[in-house]
């Protein structure tokens, strides 16, 4: 009998949470040396330069030293760079270089994990979690209401007067998030002076997951997908509704555990979401997907249909077509991990 994905209610302890914020396993073997910069693209091979000294400077700040008369040496400030660029560019695979380059302890999750586990964990303990890192990495950094601006931006406070030294993506530069959506003063207030810890750098160029890539499968028929799930060990089967539904039933801190061991992903009835708050579950659920390589396959309608043209005209406009161009992605896997 095929499993559900319904049928899963994961439990990740709350010491966990931390520990488990690491790069996608699909970026295990990435390093600054596999990333092939594009020649009609200069701003790719100035970004692995700039991400490389980066690197060695974090490394350098956490070497041993003493301080005079055996007193502890004074703490030195974290430092910030920031890779700014559009979908499928490689800002991922420079952000997991960093990491691997930086000496451990050390953190890699995307804006909304972070947001996830400071939520799970109270501000207080994930400071306490994360303050003797060598380094946060944040992918997809994401400003999408005051309250998350303010949180992260007193958590990245925190932390970088602690030491630690925060690595970031985006698709806006740090001073143009929030641009657009919300117009109070404490608001920008908070992005400028979030926007002073980093050092930006550009990374131009084409949507690699876009090269040459044909449009949206066409919709498998309910029968074809039931026989395409028990065909594949390891495969799920789940009426998209009612994933939706026990989306909600979720933390999104536990999507990560939801669909660990799982080889395909097969969803029923698939078909445009009606309500913001459940899109946005999916688009983290897509992102968990597409860290672990792991293929989709549906029935209804097309993958790229499942975001409203309204919802993708609004202030979440990025995410969506982040979690689209992934799941069209996911949708041409054969096995896990591609």
């Amino acid at each position: 009998m095929v499993s559900r994905l319904v049928d899963v209610t994961p439990v990740v302890p709350a010491d966990q949470l931390v520990a488990q914020m690491v790069p996608p396993t699909m970026f295990d073997d990435v390093s600054f040396d596999s990333y092939i910069p594009d020649p009609a693209q200069p701003s790719q091979a100035a970004a692995v330069k700039a991400c490389r000294e980066f690197a060695e400077t974090v490394t350098a700040r956490r070497a041993p030293k003493k301080g005079f008369f055996g007193r502890r040496p004074k703490v030195v400030q974290g430092t910030g760079i920031y890779l700014d660029g559009g979908f499928g560019v490689g800002k991922t695979h420079l952000l997991t270089s960093i990491y691997h380059d930086c000496p451990a302890p050390k953190a890699f999750g995307t804006f909304v994990e972070l947001t996830h586990v400071v939520g799970a964990l109270g501000f207080n303990r994930a400071v306490e979690e994360l303050s003797g890192h060598s380094v946060l990495c944040i992918d997809e950094f994401e400003l999408d209401d005051p309250g998350d601006t303010m949180l992260v931006s007193r958590l990245l406070a925190e932390l970088t007067a602690a030491g630690v030294s925060v690595a970031a993506t985006s698709n806006t530069l740090p001073e143009q998030l929030g641009e657009g959506r919300f117009a109070a003063k404490d608001f920008m207030r908070e992005i400028r002076k979030m926007s002073g810890i980093f050092d930006s750098i550009r990374v131009d160029g084409p949507d690699y997951r876009h090269r040459n890539l044909p449009p949206a499968p066409e919709p498998m028929s309910d029968e074809a997908l039931a026989a395409d799930a028990a065909a594949v060990p390891g495969a799920t089967l789940d009426d998209f509704d009612e994933l939706c539904q026990h989306l909600a039933t979720l933390h999104p801190s536990k999507y990560n555990r939801l669909v660990d061991g799982v080889n395909r992903v097969c969803l029923s009835g698939v078909k445009p979401l009606p309500d913001q708050s459940i899109a946005l579950r999916l688009v983290v659920l897509a992102d968990r997907l597409y860290d672990a390589g792991i293929p989709v396959r549906n029935s209804g309608m097309k993958l790229d249909a499942i975001f409203t043209d309204e919802m993708v005209a609004g202030g979440y406009r990025k995410k969506y077509l982040r979690a689209t161009s992934r799941l069209l992605a996911l949708s041409r896997f054969d096995t896990v991990g591609g």
